[in-house]
């Protein structure tokens, strides 16, 4: 398949430089035009994909090289660009930043190679003048094969800030395509895990992503930028299909062979028993799959609900903060990451939602939860009764956890078989004590090597954050083991 969506990259020379605000604002501002825009983000991270899709009116999707190996990263962006007048990816740090000690891998400039897209620059010009030319220079010449065609100058102080900044670069060859003046009012309220997620500040996100978009208005030479994005050459990438990524693989003559892999990018769920015919045709008996949200559990990738789907479930929604049931026929649960720490009183106060979640858990269903959603299951967090339905007890820390891991299911599990490998992300500032009665999830390699995580019954729950499209056996394996519990 040929992809000729026009595309841009929004990068930068470090975390800080205004990524974000440029990225969103040219989001809106395109998409108030009445195009089409399709929103990605570069990397793990889940809050900037929630400010994306309030610009746009799309589904925000992250296009990471490490979670899901570099040959998913060109097919994940066909799949959300489809149909689309125009996509825009936000990077990740600054633009050759990559995982720790993997080169270039997963790193803004990684992914600009992988969807032969032109890369804008956003450089904070606050503190330099002349400067700004050997910055963007060094940028622009670092790798041949990464097109540094544009630079949008953040935070510049003055009409005559401007014209030195703008004399520095005229002989770099790199255009200037934006200037942008100091906006305080942009500014999003960050705490403990960075940007403060849409879900939690509505009415103050829609007026943030509405500033941003008047300021890249304003600053921006939106016909220029667009027509950069339209000299994108075509990509060729066959186009990620939840369906067929979820349909069993091949038999290789050994048994669980067709889904044991250790490539980021293959499918690695282990083939559970079938209870007779294709998935998606079989009893609807334990087929809901209720998936936490709301202001509390705000991380999730939405290639997850999409696999769950393609294997045949029904996939409902709930808030734990005011859902005081699980949806009716509720099969299996997927508690994804966010900020229970934030509503620990309010999550607690809910009892009859725990108790719920505690009985679901008790009579055996499959229970899929990743780090905010392990918090959840604790006997309590920050002394707040949570679900009880681990042993083990969870607090905030001073220290941040942070990073990519490289994984291995260590125990079977309703997610995943012994032996299954698998990339994550770590983002948390909690500590969980465990007590006992649990096998662990996964043995991680962090630098080192330790076990992590909990399964216990049809629970599997863990600190790691992992993007199932890698592996899309474990959304197999889930919903088979919702059908059959």
């Amino acid at each position: 398949m040929v992809t000729g969506v026009p595309r841009l990259v929004v990068a930068a020379p470090s975390s800080g430089s205004g990524k974000t605000t440029v990225a969103t604002g040219l989001m809106a501002a395109f998409a108030g035009r009445g195009l089409a825009v399709s929103p990605h983000k570069v990397g793990p991270d889940y809050i900037d994909p929630g400010y994306h899709a309030l610009a746009t009116g799309r589904v925000g999707r992250n296009l990471d090289a490490y979670l899901c190996g570099p040959e998913l990263v060109a097919p994940l962006f066909a799949h959300g660009a489809r149909g689309c007048d125009l996509a825009v990816v936000e990077g990740v740090m600054g633009l050759y930043d990559g995982a720790a000690g993997q080169g270039e891998l997963a790193s803004t400039a990684h992914v600009a190679k992988l969807l032969r897209a032109p890369v804008v620059l956003v450089v904070d010009a606050s503190s330099q003048s002349r400067s700004v030319a050997a910055l963007v220079h060094g940028f622009a010449s670092w790798d041949p094969e990464v097109r540094v065609a544009g630079v949008i100058l953040n935070k510049v102080g003055s009409d005559r800030h401007e014209a030195l900044l703008r004399e520095a670069l005229d002989a770099s060859g790199v255009p200037v395509l934006g200037v942008l003046r100091r906006a305080p009012q942009v500014d999003t309220p960050s705490r403990h895990l960075g940007l403060v997620p849409v879900a939690e500040r509505r009415d103050g996100a829609v007026e943030a992503v509405a500033a941003m978009a008047a300021q890249v208005r304003e600053g921006c030479d939106l016909d220029a930028l667009f027509a950069l994005a339209r000299s994108a050459p075509a990509l060729t990438a066959g186009e990620w299909d939840a369906a067929e990524a979820v349909a069993p693989a091949p038999s290789l003559g050994v048994p669980g062979a067709g889904d044991r892999a250790t490539a980021p990018q293959a499918d690695r769920g282990a083939r559970p028993r079938s209870p007779g015919g294709p998935v998606g045709t079989r009893s609807a008996k334990g087929r809901t799959v209720a998936v936490a949200g709301g202001p509390a559990f705000t991380f999730s990738y939405a290639e997850h609900a999409e696999l769950l789907a393609a294997a045949g479930a029904e996939v409902v929604t709930f808030d734990p903060l005011r859902d005081e049931q699980l949806p009716e026929g509720t099969g299996g649960l997927v508690i994804g990451g966010g900020f229970p720490e934030v509503y620990a009183p309010e999550l607690s106060a809910n009892e009859p939602l725990r108790k719920a979640v505690s009985e679901l858990a008790l009579a055996g269903a499959p229970v899929a939860a990743e780090c905010a959603g392990l918090l959840y299951l604790c006997r309590e967090l920050d002394g707040q009764p949570m679900c009880g339905v681990l042993d083990a007890t969870a607090r905030m820390s001073e220290r941040l956890t942070l990073g990519y891991r490289d994984a291995v299911a260590v125990s079977d599990s309703a997610l995943a078989a012994a032996g299954t490998r698998m990339r994550g992300h770590e983002f948390h500032r909690t500590v969980v004590e465990p007590g006992a009665g649990a096998a662990p999830a996964w043995g991680v390699h962090a630098p080192g090597r330790r076990t992590e995580g909990f399964v216990q019954q049809g629970v599997h729950a863990s600190y790691l954050h992992t993007h199932w499209a890698s592996a899309p056996g474990v959304a197999r394996r889930f919903v088979e083991r919702c059908l059959t519990s």
